[in-house]
């Protein structure tokens, strides 16, 4: 069942997106499967393993169930000095 999901990209992922957040139409079940569908689409260079994810403002594990209306957040590693 397709879901509405608010997502947010920050530091690389925003860059390789072009936007800070969108809301997406998603039939993915999971954390995992968005990311592998954002990454197909936008081609993002990050693999899963160095991505944090945050689903409505709590760390979440890749394989928590999406529900519509979810605002998920990908952090990538934090780099600088």
């Amino acid at each position: 069942m397709e879901k509405a999901i608010h997502i947010q990209y920050f530091a690389l992922l925003r860059e390789q997106r072009g936007e800070s957040e969108e809301t997406l139409r998603t039939t993915a079940q999971t954390p995992q499967g968005l990311y592998a569908q954002l990454k197909k689409d936008h081609r993002f260079t990050l693999p899963e393993q160095s991505v944090r994810v945050s689903i409505n403002e709590q760390f979440a594990d890749w394989q928590t169930a999406l529900r519509s209306g979810d605002r998920v957040v990908f952090l990538p590693p934090v780099s600088g000095g």
